[in-house]
């Protein structure tokens, strides 16, 4: 029977994430594949993200012609440039050049950054086979609003997927206007065969879902989203489950949008704001009693 649950700090603490070591190795490794000509601070700030949440490795997989300065802006990263098209999206073929990188990956984001639809699809299609058989999946952006036309998603990546889109994303995975959130992101995660996060709702495809309250009207700004995927990933990188991943990703995102909210303002403050902040919600959130 599924189950609907309200999430608190003393859910996350009867949840607990899988316990860290001094090892990068052991905290596992992430991929971010996006960052276009027009749009690089996207992937970085994914992949900043998700060291943030304790992530142990990060490759970001960019466009050729912004590879070197996403090197120099995020030194803790290896960078991979992809081949890019003559207007500077990312090619989605250029995917083979990460192969070795994808193929170790504990969790691979898609999405972030990139910014033709035709590319990411082949990407999308592409990418299973450049895996492991135990990689996590998270598809964000782009990557994951090309999905309905990739029918096999959900038999080559189901069960280790998780999707993040907003609510004109949700209208597109659906093939149809979004009519009740909470249950259509159910009749997503059903349909896919994927965890869904979208503004503070998370559903599996068990039917299970968990509502994160809070975070205010300030997390709506350019980069939020990107900084969600990119902590879901290294929480699935560390070796949570896709639903807890989802589930606590969701909870720090609200929990630093309310703390930034009380120390900047409910508006103006920048996605990477939010980055500084991750570590010691997580702290908090995973303290006990």
């Amino acid at each position: 029977m599924s189950s609907r649950v309200e999430v608190s700090g003393e859910t996350l603490r009867e949840w607990t994430l899988p316990e860290p070591d001094d090892s990068k190795y052991s905290r596992g490794q992430v991929v971010v594949v996006g960052g276009a000509l027009k749009s690089p601070g996207a992937a970085m700030l994914a992949g900043t993200a998700a060291l943030r949440v304790g992530a142990g490795r990060l490759t970001l997989a960019v466009g050729a012609s912004v590879a070197a300065h996403v090197a120099v802006a995020v030194p803790e990263c290896g960078v991979v440039p992809l081949d890019e098209t003559p207007g500077g999206s990312v090619s989605g073929f250029s995917l083979a050049a990460a192969s070795d990188d994808l193929e170790r990956a504990d969790a691979v984001l898609l999405g972030p950054g990139l910014d033709d639809a035709e590319e990411a699809e082949v990407m999308v299609r592409e990418l299973a086979r450049h895996l492991g058989d135990d990689t996590v999946v998270v598809l964000d952006a782009f990557g994951l609003g090309v999905v309905p036309s990739v029918p096999q998603v959900a038999q080559d990546l189901g069960g280790r997927l998780v999707l993040t889109p907003n609510k004109v994303e949700a209208a597109l995975l659906l093939e149809r206007d979004v009519d009740d959130l909470e249950a259509d992101l159910v009749e997503i995660a059903e349909r896919y065969r994927a965890v869904v996060a979208c503004y503070g709702i998370v559903t599996a495809p068990s039917g299970d879902v968990w509502i994160v309250d809070g975070g205010g009207p300030g997390l709506g700004t350019s980069g939020s989203g990107d900084v969600l995927a990119g902590a879901i990933a290294g929480l699935c990188a560390r070796g949570a489950s896709p639903e807890q991943a989802a589930v606590w990703a969701s909870f720090l995102h609200v929990a630093v949008g309310d703390r930034l909210s009380a120390r900047i303002a409910p508006l103006g403050f920048l996605a990477g704001d939010m980055l500084g902040e991750l570590p010691s919600v997580l702290e908090a959130a995973a303290r006990k009693g």
